[in-house]
């Protein structure tokens, strides 16, 4: 058997962190981790993790291995739904593959980027949670990554966690992330790598669930027509929020930058990773009893190298365009009842160099 569906889910409302333009982090509220740019959930990010844990508890085929960023508030994502599963079913004993190349996309820049705890200091937060003897993939460059590095990361991260799972008969899997890998996780499946980098194609709601079906191979019997009509579902390329086509002929990107581990994959084109997968939902947030929020989408910087402002609210506010979604409410009940408001996304918050883009009439 080999995998057939990627679920892939972005993180829950965190709170901020400012950093400057010689690499100094501060957070808003002290680290988990003690880590810089690895904050927690907040309150209302717990409530969203909860409520995806829920939905995840129910999908179809069911979820048979976890693969996150190792980023705090990825692993708080997607606790309740892997604790659920050892209580539900005991037979399906899930355990996080922390995964370094499902990491944050900072930036190119002239100093060090942070990077997450380790899985050993991360077990003791999370305890009988992680898969402490897995070994990541991919490990981002500290100094940042071009567009183009970031969706080569991302490709060549899932090439191998693909083959990971053929090899062993897994049939689903859950991927945990950040906006911007988010968002290239769904180009390089697909292999529809719009020519503008800041169209809104793949979406990425805080805790949205996208849904990817791998597309069948063709085989000894399949027909000739079969397979031009298949290869012609292809090669569609998606609608932007505006009815306009996103072309998948060209990456209308700068290589200025490369991972750890480049990657020389042709995903382009519409061919996308393993054979190329169909995106069957898009961030979606039915789950959610706020809805859609905080969503993200790339504005074409990828350079801290000529930021202006001395002090700058996350890299999602300086290389982004935070998107807000179809809201169903902005507020949501805690556990005693008492109504909290929403904190904070992924490049949420303003500041003099921020962005943001209602998305009103595209969604």
């Amino acid at each position: 058997m080999s995998l057939e569906v990627i679920y892939v889910t972005r993180h829950g409302f965190r709170s901020n962190w400012l950093v400057d333009q010689t690499g100094n982090y501060t957070n808003a509220l002290k680290s988990p981790t003690g880590g810089a740019a690895d904050p927690a959930l907040t309150a209302y990010g717990v409530e969203q993790a909860r409520e995806l844990g829920e939905r995840l508890l129910v999908v179809d085929p069911p979820v048979e291995r976890v693969y996150s960023s190792l980023y705090y508030r990825c692993l708080q994502t997607v606790e309740p739904f892997v604790r659920r599963t050892a209580t539900k079913n005991s037979s399906r004993n899930l355990k996080i593959r922390g995964e370094t190349g499902l990491g944050e996309w900072y930036g190119q820049a002239n100093f060090e980027h942070p990077v997450p705890a380790t899985p050993k200091a991360l077990d003791s937060l999370f305890p009988a949670l992680l898969d402490t003897l897995y070994r990541p993939v991919i490990e981002p460059t500290r100094i940042g990554e071009s567009l183009s590095a970031l969706h080569d990361r991302v490709a060549a991260t899932m090439d191998q966690l693909v083959a990971e799972c053929d090899r062993d008969g897994v049939r689903a899997v859950l991927l945990c992330s950040h906006a911007a890998t988010v968002i290239a996780l769904g180009r390089v499946l697909t292999g529809h790598m719009p020519e503008n980098v800041g169209v809104e194609d793949f979406r990425a709601f805080t805790c949205g669930l996208s849904v990817y079906r791998r597309r069948k191979q063709p085989s000894a019997k399949t027909t000739e027509k079969e397979e031009e009509e298949e290869e012609g579902k292809n090669a569609q390329p998606l609608d932007n929020y505006d009815g306009s086509k996103i072309s998948s002929t060209g990456d209308g990107l700068a290589d200025r930058a490369t991972t750890s581990r480049p990657s020389s994959l042709s995903w382009r084109g519409g061919r996308g990773v393993a054979g190329g997968w169909n995106c069957e939902l898009n961030s979606d947030c039915s789950h959610l009893s706020g809805g859609e929020e905080r969503g993200w989408r790339f504005s074409g910087d990828e350079s801290f190298l000529d930021a202006k402002d001395p002090s700058i609210l996350d890299a999602g506010i300086h290389l982004g365009v935070v998107v807000e979604g179809k809201k169903k409410d902005n507020k949501t009940k805690d556990t005693k009842g008492k109504e909290a408001e929403a904190g904070e996304g992924e490049g949420g918050g303003s500041s003099s160099g921020g962005r943001k883009d209602t998305g009103g009439s595209r969604l």
